[in-house]
């Protein structure tokens, strides 16, 4: 997901920076042996087979829960008798509606036998007395801890029964429950956000104004309920629930109660408050929620020249590899005067005081973690689950779930050359923990061990683990010390450089094939690689000219969709296998760039959200987030029946650059066609879709339409005829996030 960066240039997008400076090797150097598509597709890839339970997007709703969980296999009996052959396998899905055309229109399109209708916008009430959202930016700011926030982003349903208990399978009421990433200022004010000054001395001088962000950051919960073929979510539910940057959190797993977390709020490190920048999603198994906070690093003010001094080595090494060094990005620290519970300087991480404990120069510490919420307990504290790491987290997907073995949650840093990440839990899953709540997630998510992923140019890879005393991560290391273990989780990022992690093209999105066990990344694009530094995972370099005016866009503009598949379908394994599934490129590109032979009907930029349906097994839905390809479309959606690792070939594939050339080995998954990939939907203008969760039948999916018109000009908030939207209201309306929900008028599966 893309978020803009308070900058000179405020087109800058965070995740196109980056902040690894490392010079770790690539593919082609870590590994000599010969690209052989034997060799990469006859080391037992395993498919999980009967084992794989549940997975990411693969369960009952969105995140990927409701599978019913098996007990072990037996152990094996005695060789049978002969017995009939088996009746014909069923026949495989099928798509089953004509391809959405590329668009530019201001409207959400969808396959015609289908209906999408708005179910929740930005500011919609969600609580008795809180009135209907005027969207002119004059709302009470103190309402808005009972309205939905904005940028609607990852999202699960969880079906819930009569007596408000999660059932999985439930096709007619549940509890929704998404991220809000951001907000786009210009249309949450009267005109816009007031500041005062320019760089290191801008200010915010209205409080009511910051307020409403703070509020508008996070997470919602709210039931929604299905009325003969409508849905609608419920004002006055008391399961209704705002998560944001002013809620108290707990933290557990290594990190917690260190001084690294200690702070002016909670002296013993134990505590903080709120999340935000809150992106992809996960779940568990025993029913709640997780949320992932991805750009949290520019919100924290911070300015290198005057804190330095003040700071360690290893400090400045770290906030440097997180971007941390700014004026904050909604400036929300330079409020004055400030409150007595410091809810404006707690955004200000520079030294002010004797020890950590007088402010908040750890602040920063306090963000980059997944935050685990449990939807059916309204009273309940969130908690910052430390031992998956802190970085750029833009989802946590839980993997095949089977009684006795353990948990894995898969996880991508979404920045330019950042990793991919897992989590496996030291217990073993027991079924008698559903519906355990936090307790549960104490169990499973405080203890494990945590890897990063290198992608061999043998189509093989490795997860290296990320602990104290193995893979270089020690005291004695000279980038970076790490002291002990919670040291380690909170710069997870250098631990992953020093193990020699690959280099991704921004890793986002990741999802489990219930099918086979195969675990799917997107890789939304990379503007900074070059012809030089491609490698097999990361194969592309070109320019995909933007306009009529041509403008060079080069690196991996259009991304890519790598698959892999651990070991013997165990997600504890240690070792993968890999190919890419899907290159993003123009149908009309050359066929260096357009490797998975798209065509008008499914050709896409820019991969991000990433979601597998339970009701329908095996089939993919893709999200686009996309600056790349917006001269011809706005962002999509597309259905996707995608194979398994390893049912294409070794390719190799020519780079140009000028009058420069060079080629790069890589394996590349079969091209999908028309019938295993297909447009559904496409967007308003300026927006990104993102976040996706079905009902328990799956003939109802939700999707999010995320901040339509964010291009407008701020000169142009007096003139509605100049906003880049009106969705979801249209005439002179400012556009609004919302979430959709989607259905087929002859009440079928969606997609099928």
């Amino acid at each position: 997901m893309t978020a803009n960066s308070r900058s000179d240039d405020p087109s800058i997008d965070l995740d196109d920076i980056g902040t690894n400076p490392t010079s770790n090797p690539s593919f082609t150097d870590l590994i000599a042996s010969r690209l052989s598509r034997r060799h990469l597709f006859g080391l037992g890839v395993g498919t999980a087979g009967t084992a794989l339970l549940q997975a990411c997007g693969g369960g009952g709703g969105g995140g990927g829960i409701g599978f019913p969980v098996l007990p072990p296999a037996p152990a094996p009996a005695p060789a049978p008798a002969p017995v009939p052959a088996p009746p014909p396998a069923p026949a495989a899905p099928k798509l089953g509606f004509n391809a959405v055309a590329k668009s530019l229109e201001d409207v959400v399109s969808v396959p015609a036998g289908y209906t999408a209708s708005v179910l929740y916008r930005l500011g919609d009430p969600i609580a008795n007395g809180v009135a209907a959202y005027k969207n002119d930016g004059t709302d009470d700011p103190a309402t808005y801890d009972r309205r939905a926030g904005d940028h609607h982003d990852g999202m699960t349903f969880f079906g819930m029964d009569g007596s408000n208990k999660w059932d999985p399978a439930n096709a007619a009421r549940g509890l929704l429950v998404m991220n809000h990433e951001a907000i786009t200022p210009l249309f949450l004010h009267p005109a816009g956000q007031t500041i005062t000054g320019t760089g290191n001395a801008a200010v915010r001088t209205v409080a009511d104004e910051v307020l409403r962000e703070f509020y508008l950051h996070g997470v919602s919960v709210i039931e929604v309920n299905k009325n003969g073929s409508a849905w609608s979510y419920k004002q006055d539910s008391n399961l209704n629930r705002r998560v944001h940057t002013l809620t108290e959190m707990t933290f557990s797993g290594p990190a917690a109660r260190t001084d690294y977390l200690k702070t002016r709020y909670s002296t013993d490190g134990s505590k903080t408050r709120g999340t935000l920048n809150n992106c992809a999603n996960g779940t568990t198994p025993w029913g709640t929620y997780l949320t992932c906070e991805e750009n949290w690093a520019g919100y924290f003010r911070r300015i290198a020249a005057t804190d330095n001094p003040n700071r360690t080595a290893k400090e400045i090494t770290s906030f440097a590899r997180y971007g941390v060094s700014s004026t904050g990005r909604e400036l929300w620290a330079t409020v004055t005067p400030d409150t007595a519970d410091n809810i404006y300087g707690r955004w200000n991480t520079q030294v002010t005081g004797a020890t950590a404990t007088d402010d908040f120069r750890n602040g920063a510490n306090t963000y980059g973690w997944v935050v685990e919420i449990d939807p059916f307990t309204p009273a309940s504290t969130p908690k910052k689950r430390t031992a998956l790491g802190r970085f750029g987290h833009e989802g946590a997907c839980l993997g095949p779930v089977v009684v006795g073995k353990p948990l894995v949650w898969y996880m991508g840093d979404d920045s330019q050359n950042e990793y991919l990440y897992k989590f496996v839990s030291t217990k073993a899953w027991d079924a008698a923990d559903i519906g355990g709540g936090i307790a549960a997630g104490d169990k499973y998510m405080d203890d494990g061990k945590l890897y990063v992923a290198r992608f061999n140019a043998d189509g093989t890879g490795n997860w290296l683990e990320l602990s104290l005393g193995v893979n270089g991560i020690t005291s004695g290391n000279a980038t970076y010390p790490f002291a002990d273990a919670a040291d380690v989780v909170i710069n997870a990022r250098l631990a992953a450089d020093v193990a020699g992690a690959t280099k991704m093209d921004r890793p986002e999105w990741t999802a489990v094939n219930p099918k086979n066990g195969d675990v799917y990344l997107t890789l939304t694009n990379n503007a900074a690689r070059t012809i030089s530094n491609t490698d097999a995972a990361n194969p592309r370099y070109y320019n995909d000219p933007k306009g009529a005016a041509q403008t060079a866009q080069k690196g991996n503009p259009n991304g890519h969709i790598v698959r892999f598949a651990d070991a013997g379908g165990d997600p504890a394994a240690v070792t993968f296998n890999w190919d890419v599934y899907l290159f993003g490129a123009r149908s009309t590109a050359s066929a260096d760039v357009n490797l998975s032979n798209l065509v008008a009907d499914n050709d896409f930029s820019s991969p991000d959200g990433m979601w597998f349906s339970h009701a329908t097994a095996g089939l993919l839905w893709l999200q686009t987030d996309d600056g790349k390809y917006t001269d011809v479309t706005n962002c999509m959606m597309l259905a996707a029946l995608p194979g398994q690792v390893g049912d294409g070939a070794a390719k190799t594939i020519t780079n140009v650059d000028g009058a420069t050339s060079a080629t790069q080995a890589t394996f590349i998954g079969k091209a999908p066609g028309t019938d295993g990939l297909r447009r559904f939907l496409v967007g308003p203008k300026d927006c990104e879709i993102t976040g996706i969760a079905e009902s328990g039948d799956g003939r109802a999916l939700f999707v999010n339409i995320q901040h339509p018109g964010e291009t407008t000009a701020a000169a142009n908030i007096s003139d509605p005829t100049k906003f880049g939207s009106h969705w979801p209201e249209g005439g002179t309306a400012r556009p609004r996030s919302a979430t959709v929900v989607i259905t087929k008028d002859d009440g079928g599966l969606i997609g099928l």
